[in-house]
């Protein structure tokens, strides 16, 4: 694919001399995450405060525009959902026990925001765990991440599989109708692979939601509630998997075998750049500077872009601007040959 096209641009700072790749430079990096792994328990409340106090109101807010005006009340919802996904990000950094020093108001806080957006705390941070452990692995995927198949692996299928891999990565699967059923059904029932904690995180989720559904359905009305919530949540959940998707899915990242695959260089190439405008940064909490995330999941979300700053030798990443981030959506396999993620035009030569 030609410069014109790529969605990547390696950057490479005049002053930026290091190899993202170099195991000469594990160390130093190493010593540079350390500085910004600390949790700063101001930060932290002040950052619950500025997302959960606005989040809330919107709602209140949106219940009394309701009927005054539906145009309002949406454009109300789509406000509302970015407070959500940044809710969502100190609920991911929660799971990761980076947002507070005490590993117990990680959990509480995380719980509790588990509530808000109706995900059982321990079983997603178990899976999101594995996806950190994995990610860019050809030999495991499958938890936690998006359904990534080999042109090979596309070819030998049986026609079934293809159909419902094409479907799988339709961007109105995906984006519209998948983060729906994601928040509203899939997060209600525990992973065959998950351990008995995570199994109980998912029953004591259910438990929970019913007397915040009950409450909220009291206090606001049923109907009146399940809009509310469904619009906001239509809105979070298709930005918020977005979000996750753009991060590793663009021509230049990093798929190996297990025999061929290393951690860092899966965090520093695998893992974008997602170069976003400030506003946007701030309501995604940093999440685009997802390569030092992948680095060290250690570091809050409030530490990333300083981190990021840090060191020419973070700045030698993928970068994804905004608007070369949408022509991430026509890319669909891995191609083990070119070791690039390759749209449907690479099976054109193949009967397929």
């Amino acid at each position: 694919m030609s410069n014109l096209f790529s969605i990547t641009n390696i950057k490479t700072s005049p002053t930026a001399t290091k190899d993202p790749t170099d195991k000469n430079q594990t160390e130093n990096w190493r010593a540079i995450v350390r500085k910004y792994q600390q949790p700063s328990l101001s930060k932290g409340l002040w950052q619950l405060a500025n997302t959960g106090v606005p989040y809330l109101g919107l709602w209140v807010l949106m219940y009394y525009t309701r009927h005054v005006s539906w145009p309002l009340t949406i454009a109300l919802s789509s406000l509302a959902a970015m407070f959500l996904i940044r809710l969502f990000i100190i609920f991911h950094d929660c799971g990761h026990g980076s947002f507070f020093k005490s590993r117990k108001a990680n959990q509480v806080a995380g719980f509790l925001i588990g509530i808000i957006t109706f995900t059982p705390y321990r079983h997603w941070t178990w899976q999101h765990a594995v996806h950190h452990a994995t990610s860019g692995n050809l030999s495991d995927r499958g938890s936690g991440d998006i359904w990534v198949m080999t042109v090979k692996e596309y070819l030998e299928a049986p026609r079934k599989t293809r159909i419902l891999y094409k479907i799988s990565r339709n961007p109105i699967i995906l984006f519209i109708i998948a983060p729906v059923g994601l928040f509203s059904i899939y997060q209600r029932f525990p992973d065959s692979k998950a351990s008995k904690r995570e199994r109980i995180s998912v029953l004591l989720m259910n438990l929970a939601l019913v007397p915040y559904v009950v409450g909220m359905s009291l206090i606001f009305g049923f109907w009146d509630f399940f809009w509310i919530q469904l619009a906001i949540g239509f809105v979070a959940g298709g930005l918020g998997v977005w979000g996750f998707y753009v991060q590793h899915q663009f021509e230049d990242t990093y798929w190996r075998t297990e025999e061929e695959w290393d951690y860092e260089t899966a965090a520093l190439t695998g893992s974008s750049f997602y170069k976003l405008p400030a506003i946007l940064n701030w309501f995604s909490g940093n999440i685009g500077y997802h390569h030092i995330h992948h680095l060290s999941s250690r570091i809050p979300n409030y530490n990333l872009q300083a981190c990021h700053k840090a060191e020419p030798f973070f700045q030698q990443v993928p970068e994804i601007t905004l608007w070369r981030s949408l022509k991430s959506l026509k890319l669909r396999l891995w191609d083990e040959d070119s070791k690039k993620l390759v749209g449907y035009e690479v099976l054109r030569n193949n009967k397929v």
